[in-house]
């Protein structure tokens, strides 16, 4: 009867998986994924509209993305998550009714009319025409320069794109159009001019070439509303560009203005984008709460219980640069900052014995928690922030956003749903080289290997609970889960890990196929135990029937 696969504890099984490695071609080892990455998403002065785009420092939004603006939230989230430890953010700018700037190229009678790509009123855009290496024979064909300014009138360029012989003519394949149809600065707009632009770029004896400015005609759009955050699938704006991001783990959706909280289908999308791709979303109390009464009555109301989502209790007091004067700011992104810093000293699992990181002085609480009323919001799923050192012997153990009798207890702790998380992502992400490869046996004992060998080394560093492998993992990956004559590309995997007590696992599904790659929770912790008994139970139908996706599972990388 096949068991799951333990190599150090069954060396026979290690041997016969070696030998079957180099037919296939040995997989990498697993990666450790990093953790604390945020991503945010709001309003912003200018940049790339609907784009996902990593940061390392409020230094690089403000090239980006303009820094502090008083409308926008987003700007003072980001400048608090640095300042509060953060190391590496993922930042989309959404917009309502912004428009771009125009710039009119003059061409004979007519012009050649183009648009920049990002809106704003802070788009400082500039072109130039020249006919450099074009033969008096080629009277369609141009050189056109594109720049993007750090300021207006400004000769500091923070981007410029450059496009060599292309087309007045439509039908060319050179034309202009399609030539700037993957530019990040402007895109051809309107009918092209019957003859190419004239030239711009004049040489004079100091060789300062002369531009053209776009025109002052760019927007900034209104205040934000749910369906800006939210967007479309489709067309992958707003929260769903999110969906072509790179790795993170935790996501903050700043208040959409300084008056007004998101609403409740904006958290509903952001969870489910959140469960879909491995990550935990930070929820900010509403701005009513202005107290812990106040807190613990709208708690009694509150819509969204995950144990995928996080909420941080109070809203803090903080220095406004621009007004010069102290505001009440959100929690959530100095929150992500304190647990991205948290991550940086110690690993995920670490952070189970209690100690958490301290908010940074530039920020304060808006209100005094007593230790009873802390008590009460976390059996309610609700964290409250710790400006202090906490006295010695005072357990903290930060909660999942759900109430404490209604999950288990590795889906109410946050380390413990964090781990989970994060293991999920490294197993689904380093194990993806099975939808390239064949079907059968040896594919499905070297990919159980390669899980295996991850989780050993996570266990030997004190991941689990537990005091030998079989009470801190499992791995199951053969004919129970997959068919012999299975279509290549396809392969079903389990794992179970104790976070909390030995052999109490929690249980993953992977599925790999050349079209998607899928994780699901599954309830089997008895497979975990080696027992005959339990090894017949592992035959039955309630395992086969662990590869039959329901329908409503969304697949990796899609809500």
């Amino acid at each position: 009867m096949p068991q799951p696969l333990n190599h150090r504890a069954e060396q026979a099984g290690a041997g016969a998986s070696a030998a079957l490695v180099p037919a296939l071609g040995a997989p990498a080892p697993i990666a450790r994924l990093p953790s604390g990455v945020t991503a945010f998403i709001g309003r912003a002065l200018k940049g790339p509209l609907n784009t996902p785009v990593p940061i390392a420092s409020f230094s690089d939004f403000q090239r980006v993305f303009g820094g502090l603006w008083q409308p926008a939230p987003l700007a003072y989230a980001l400048e608090q998550y640095f300042d509060n430890g953060g190391r590496q953010a993922i930042v989309v700018r959404v917009a309502n009714a912004a428009r771009a700037p125009t710039l009119r190229l003059p061409a004979g009678s007519g012009s050649l009319r183009l648009r920049g790509c990002a809106p704003g009123t802070r788009e400082y855009l500039r072109a130039a025409v020249d006919y450099d290496g074009i033969a008096s024979d080629e009277p369609d064909l141009f050189n056109l320069v594109l720049q993007r300014l750090r300021a207006r009138d400004s000769e500091l360029v923070d981007e410029q794109e450059s496009f060599r012989r292309v087309s007045v003519r439509a039908a060319a394949a050179n034309s202009v159009t399609r030539a700037l149809s993957d530019a990040r600065l402007m895109k051809v707009e309107g009918p092209m001019p019957t003859q190419r632009p004239d030239a711009t770029a004049s040489v004079h004896s100091d060789g300062v070439h002369r531009y053209l400015n776009a025109q002052g005609d760019g927007a900034d759009g209104a205040q934000l509303c749910d369906y800006d955050l939210i967007g479309d699938a489709r067309s992958r704006s707003g929260l769903f560009a999110l969906l072509d991001a790179p790795r993170f783990d935790l996501l903050c959706v700043p208040p959409l203005s300084r008056e007004r909280d998101p609403g409740p289908a904006t958290w509903l999308v952001a969870a489910r984008l959140c469960r879909s791709r491995q990550a935990m979303l930070l929820v900010d109390p509403p701005r009513s709460w202005d107290s812990a009464a106040a807190a613990l009555t709208g708690a009694a109301s509150w819509a969204l219980h995950s144990e995928d989502a996080i909420m941080y209790f109070p809203w803090l007091q903080g220095q406004d640069r621009l007004r010069g004067r102290s505001e009440l700011f959100a929690p959530s992104a100095a929150a992500a900052g304190m647990l991205a810093r948290g991550d940086e000293s110690s690993p995920l699992w670490a952070a189970a014995a209690g100690t958490t990181a301290l908010l940074r002085p530039s920020l304060r609480l808006a209100q005094p928690i007593d230790e009873i009323a802390r008590a009460q919001l976390e059996r309610l799923g609700i964290n409250c922030i710790d400006a202090v050192r906490v006295p010695p012997g005072v357990p903290r153990s930060a909660r999942t956003l759900v109430p404490e009798h209604a999950i288990h207890a590795a889906g109410q702790l946050l380390p413990a749903r964090r781990l989970g998380l994060w293991l999920q992502a490294c197993i689904l992400e380093g194990t993806r080289w099975c939808a390239q490869a064949g079907a059968g046996p040896e594919l499905w004992r070297c990919a159980a290997q390669q899980v295996e060998e991850f989780l050993a080394a996570l266990g030997d560093a004190g991941a689990f609970a537990g005091r030998d492998d079989q009470e801190r993992y499992y791995v199951i990956c053969d004919r129970r889960l997959n068919d012999q004559q299975g279509a290549p590309g396809r392969c079903a995997l389990l794992f179970g890990f104790a976070s909390l007590r030995p052999a109490e696992f929690q249980s993953f599904l992977i599925t790999h196929s050349t079209e998607h790659a899928r994780v699901r929770p599954v309830s089997l912790n008895r497979l975990a135990n080696l027992s005959a008994r339990e090894a017949e139970l592992i035959e039955t139908a309630i395992l086969r029937q662990l590869v039959t996706e329901p329908a409503h599972v969304p697949p990796a990388g899609r809500v």
